[in-house]
Parts: structure tokens; C-alpha cells; sequence
């Protein structure tokens, strides 16, 4: 089977997207697909990630920003190039190939039926990923692993009539290695080590303003593992807070996330992938959304019992997450309970199920 993923990483729209394609790749390639990215080189691109994952890029055009261009939302803004454009210069690659497309996987939120429908004669399958549920889409599949209530119709209208739709956290795009950790992650806790990442980019420094939180609690012996992704813009000061700060360990493009997430007792994050990451392996976690996506997922998690939403990055302060922290420090049984309705929201097992229905899908292609 021959794979086509189109997702984009940048400063603006973060890294969150192409990792949880390439955690589909890896589980696509495994069951012997051929996978290839199309992804534009915008500024904080992660292509040489997908590249050091073993699968090939085909890069589109950088394209310079333009502060007089209007855009019609924020997710435009992010596409950078119109829609036609993308969509000719992504059917260019296509038609290119010297072997035929079997699945097109799109995991943009600038992207719907339009740039759909002109890729649809190129392609066998189509897969869309999507949490907003705001445009419409020309799919065969849709995945939308963020939305909490499986029974959820608010795809009707949006995608055809016969697309199938695997929604809820029982779908997440989680890497193997969580699974691997989840028995693990019971007996190596430590009530008094934090796990703090918020995504790859991180614009807005909730990671240093998380720190500095940590900072006002030095009176609890506190640890902390702290994470940030290579394309962090506050990363090297996150990095001198750190080393000036006993018990702090600074960690740069990890991969073995699941590792550190398995000994921390509570993780201060983001409402993006990692949140069904920390509910797989029964972390819990004070979430603050750092993008108007996150916010729905940061209540949602909060409702179920397995995080604190804590709000908006404009609106979380470094007292408040001070303040959040301390019910945990001084009632385990706060996290042992929020832990174990974590673990019962996501098994991870999620990439096996979605990588195991777009083989069905493309083998009844094949039959037709």
C-alpha cells in the first residue's frame, strides 16, 4: 500500500499534527506500507524529524509571510499559500509518482473538501484528521481521536454519507512505546516528581511560566523533568532556569516521552496529543490550552475526571499553577483517583485500530 500523509509544522501551528502522523506511519510502515510526507518548509518545520523516522519529504515551497495578505481565519494563515495553490502544487507530486497513491492522509486545519476534491482523481482512498468539525470534507475515513463523546454527530452534513468515522480517545495516534510503559508506569511513580511539556513549539512560554510556578513551591523537595521540542523560540532560557534550579532536568526532543511521563506523580501540559499520551500511562495533569483547539479538550478532560483544566494560556498565571499543584502534594488520593479514570479514557491501543481500518479500506477499494 503507498501512502501519501500531507501535515505541516511550524512556529505558528506547532508540531503537534506531523507527530501524530508520523506515530501512524510508523504503524502503517510496520504493517508494510510505503509512506512519503508532503509538507510545506515553513519556519519551524520539523521535515529532518520525519527524515531521521526512515520516510521521505517531499517539500513544498517555502512561502515568505506577508503581514498586508488577508486571510480569511488564523488556520489560513497557517496554510500560507491560497488553497489552489496547494492543492495544484500537491497534485503536481502526485501525478508525478511514478507509482499510483493508495491512501491520501490530510492533518491540516486549512484543508477541506475543496483541496478534497481536487486531489480525489489522484488518489484511491482518501483519510481525513480533523478535531474542529467546522468545513466540510471529501473523505473516505475520518479520524477525529479529541472528541470525548464516541456517540458524537457532529460530523453529519460535513463528510459523505458512507465515510466512516472513527471518533473518541479509543482512536488516539499513540506510539507503541506507551503501551509498553503502561504496567510500568504503576509502580514507578514519584509523588513528588512533575513532567512538564506544552507541545513542540510552545509560543507563548507556558513551559517557563510553569517553571517559575515551580520555583514558589521549593519548600515541597520538588523534581521535575522538562521537555521542549527543538523548535521551542524560549528554549534556552527554559534551559538556564533549569540548570539553576536543583531537581530540574532539561530535556530537548525526546524520544522517550513515555519513559518520563511513567515516573512523574503530575504533568503540567498542554491540551493537544499528549493529553490521551498522560491518560494512557495515568498521569495526571494540570492542562492549559494553548490554542482555541485545546480548550474543548482541556474541558472534556476535566469533566471525565482525568485532568484540571486549568484555561487559556492568556489567562493561566504561574500563582495559579502554584496554587493547582499543592491539592496534589498534600492528598495523593486526588491523583491515584484522577490516574485511574486516565488509564480507563485510553488503553493506547488506538494507532493499531485506525492503521488496522485503513487496510480494510483500501483493500475494498481494490475489490471494487
Amino acid at each position: 500500500m503507498n501512502v501519501a500523509i500531507r501535515c505541516d509544522a511550524s512556529h505558528d501551528i506547532g508540531t503537534g499534527h506531523v507527530m501524530r502522523c508520523l506515530t501512524l506511519a510508523d504503524q502503517l510502515r510496520d504493517k508494510g506500507a510505503v509512506v512519503t510526507f508532503i509538507s510545506r518548509d515553513h519556519a519551524g518545520n520539523i521535515s529532518d524529524v520525519i527524515e531521521k523516522h526512515g520516510f521521505s519529504v517531499h517539500r513544498l515551497p517555502f512561502i515568505a509571510a506577508n503581514s498586508d495578505k488577508v486571510f480569511e481565519s488564523e488556520y489560513a494563515r497557517w496554510l500560507a499559500a491560497s488553497v489552489e495553490t496547494d492543492a495544484f502544487e500537491t497534485g503536481a507530486w502526485l501525478k508525478s509518482r511514478n507509482r499510483s497513491i493508495d491512501l491520501l492522509v490530510v492533518d491540516h486545519y486549512a484543508l477541506g473538501a475543496e483541496w478534497e476534491i481536487a486531489a480525489r482523481p489522484l488518489v484511491s482512498r482518501i483519510m481525513v484528521i480533523d478535531d474542529l468539525a467546522n468545513r466540510r470534507h471529501d473523505c473516505d475515513l475520518l479520524l477525529d481521536q479529541n472528541r470525548l463523546a464516541s456517540s458524537d454527530n457532529c460530523y453529519d452534513g460535513l463528510v459523505p454519507a458512507d465515510c466512516r468515522n472513527l471518533i473518541g480517545p479509543g482512536y488516539a495516534l499513540l506510539r507503541p512505546e506507551f503501551v509498553r510503559m503502561r504496567a510500568e508506569s504503576e509502580q514507578a511513580r514519584d509523588s513528588r516528581r512533575l513532567f512538564l511539556f506544552f507541545g513542540g513549539s510552545d509560543p507563548t512560554d507556558e513551559t517557563g511560566k510553569a517553571v517559575r510556578a515551580l520555583t514558589m513551591l521549593r519548600d515541597y523537595d520538588l523534581t521535575a523533568d522538562v521537555v521542549v521540542g527543538q523548535t521551542n523560540p524560549h528554549r534556552a532560557a527554559v534551559e538556564k532556569t533549569c540548570r539553576q534550579m536543583p531537581g530540574m532536568a532539561y530535556h530537548s526532543q525526546v524520544d522517550n516521552m513515555a519513559e518520563l511521563m511513567a515516573r512523574a506523580g503530575l504533568g503540567l501540559g498542554a491540551g493537544g496529543v499528549t493529553t490521551y499520551e498522560r491518560c494512557c500511562l495515568g498521569l495526571p495533569t494540570l492542562i492549559t490550552a494553548i490554542a482555541e483547539n485545546q480548550i474543548a479538550i482541556g474541558e472534556g478532560a476535566d469533566e471525565h475526571g482525568v485532568a484540571r483544566y486549568l484555561g487559556r494560556s492568556s489567562e493561566v498565571t504561574a500563582e495559579m499553577i502554584a496554587e493547582a499543584i499543592v491539592p496534589f502534594l498534600s492528598d495523593a488520593a486526588i491523583g491515584v483517583q484522577m490516574a485511574a479514570k486516565a488509564r480507563a479514557l485510553v488503553d493506547g491501543y488506538g494507532t493499531q485500530r485506525v492503521a488496522e481500518e485503513l487496510f480494510r479500506l483500501c483493500e475494498r477499494s481494490v475489490l471494487v
